[in-house]
Order: C-alpha cells, then sequence, then structure tokens
C-alpha cells in the first residue's frame, strides 16, 4: 500500500512511525504534501527520504494508493475530487470542509463513479455504528458538546471576535450553541467530530453543537446524546490532547491510523 500524506504535523509524524515499525504491514509512504517549500512537512520528508511535494501533479507523480488528507478545509477541496477521480482511496480528517453539501456531492460523486474509497474516521468520538443503525430506525435528536480546556481554543477567529479572556477563565464559558452547519465553520480545526457526527446521522442542519472552554479540564471531553426509537444512547469520551498540538485529540490521531489500515482489509468488525 503506497501512501500519501497531506499535512506534515503530528499526524504525519504518527503514520511514518507506525508504517516503519511494519504496524500497516506491507505499507510504504511514498508522498508527504505541503502548500510550499516552506511547509513543515518538507523538513520531516527530508529527515525519512520521502518525497515531498507541493500540488496534485507531484502527488499523482508518486503513484499513492491511499491519501490521507490531515491539513486543512482547503486541502480537502483542492485534492479530493482529482485523487479519487483517478481511483485513488482518499481519507478526510479535515471532514468539517463537508458541511459544504456541493463539496460532499461532489466527492460522493467522483467516489461512485472511481469506485475509490472516500472513508471519513470518527476521530476523537465513539459510538457512530450505533448512530447509524439508530438512524435506520428512526432517530429524534442528536447531540454533541464539545468541551476542551481554553488553551484548545485559542488562535480563532471566532472567539478573538467573541472577546473572551481565555486565558483568564475561571468557570464554564460557551463559545458556540446551535446547528453544526452553522457552528463547524467557526471552529475549522477544532470540531470536525461534530461534521462526521452529523454525517454519520440525521445531518448538519438537526444535529446540535455546544462548544464550550472549561478550566478546569484536563482532557478534551465530550458528551454525546442520541434520541430515538431504538432507544437513548449517551456517551462521554475524555481524550488526552496530541502532544505538539492541544487542538487535537491523540485519540483522533490514532482513528486515523485505524482508519488506513482499515482501508484494504477484507476484515471488518462493526460497522
Amino acid at each position: 500500500m503506497r501512501v500519501g500524506i497531506i499535512g506534515g504535523g503530528t499526524i504525519a509524524r504518527l503514520f511514518i512511525e507506525h508504517i516503519k515499525r511494519g504496524d500497516l504491514g506491507e505499507a510504504e509512504v511514498v508522498a508527504i504534501v505541503g502548500r510550499s517549500a516552506q511547509s513543515r512537512g518538507k523538513p520531516l520528508a527530508a529527515e525519512h527520504g520521502i518525497a515531498f511535494v507541493t500540488g496534485i501533479g507531484g502527488l499523482l507523480d508518486t503513484r499513492p494508493d491511499v491519501v490521507v488528507e490531515a491539513a486543512s478545509h482547503e486541502a480537502v477541496r483542492a485534492f479530493g475530487e482529482p485523487l479519487l477521480e483517478k481511483g485513488i482511496a482518499f481519507i478526510v480528517l479535515s471532514c468539517g470542509a463537508m458541511g459544504d453539501d456541493a463539496l460532499r456531492a461532489k466527492l460522493e460523486a467522483a467516489a461512485q463513479r472511481s469506485g475509490a474509497l472516500l472513508y471519513v474516521p470518527s476521530g476523537g468520538i465513539g459510538g457512530l455504528d450505533a448512530l447509524k443503525a439508530a438512524c435506520i430506525a428512526g432517530v429524534d435528536e442528536v447531540t454533541i458538546a464539545v468541551t476542551k480546556p481554553p488553551a484548545a481554543w485559542k488562535g480563532i477567529a471566532y472567539v478573538e471576535k467573541l472577546g473572551v479572556d481565555l486565558a483568564g477563565l475561571r468557570e464554564t464559558c460557551v463559545l458556540f450553541e446551535g446547528s453544526a452547519r452553522e457552528g463547524v465553520p467557526h471552529f475549522p480545526a477544532n470540531v470536525n467530530i461534530a461534521a462526521v457526527l452529523s454525517m454519520a446521522g440525521i445531518g448538519f442542519d438537526r444535529t446540535r453543537l455546544k462548544v464550550v472552554a472549561d478550566p478546569a479540564l484536563k482532557y478534551n471531553t465530550h458528551f454525546i446524546e442520541i434520541r430515538g426509537k431504538t432507544g437513548n444512547i449517551s456517551i462521554k469520551l475524555e481524550n488526552v490532547p496530541a502532544p505538539e498540538n492541544p487542538k487535537t485529540a491523540w485519540l483522533a490521531c490514532y482513528s486515523a491510523l485505524a482508519a488506513l489500515k482499515l482501508a484494504q482489509s477484507p476484515v471488518r468488525y462493526g460497522t
């Protein structure tokens, strides 16, 4: 399995380490994609003897079987459709971009035409298997509260406009409450889990999202509530933040690795 990675951060390094150890069987990273020659992915690629490229043409030249997007909403828009059209599996981590219905339709149509896999991992949450099963019977309500320490919400334009003193918080502060459709674009690197929950369940407009900064928290903590004909589901996840990026759960990084491992496996447990 020839793997391309868009992005040169924590997830790219994690992939390289596990693939070099043989944890994914016959796999190799053949390319790291960055926005420009100044991307932090360039020294990472050089360190491990991997090709570094900055565009779709260079990536295609490395002949990947699967490409993992671990960069940005913009990367999903730029790379998704061309890769899928070429029959290359595409694993999307910045799935908040797919709240754009037109983009999601393009990616799904390209995957249908070529037969390539379009895969959005669960990321830092669980329970999507139960949600998908419940939706067949009928689900009335899905809510998610994304609750993280204040440091995880630094540098976000929407939060800065609110005028919240994150460093000085002494109690919980609700940064957003509303539909996933409205909320996900405000937090492009922080609440992709609300996007995958919406796509696996009852959609962006009906899924309710609350975003909270809590100075008492050590872990990124998510609460999911599902109400429907098959019963009620309550899920709480306490995720250790990724060592180099407090905005991302360590579980989300490993979810990406598990997705790659599953991408070419004929055996699956759960849904």
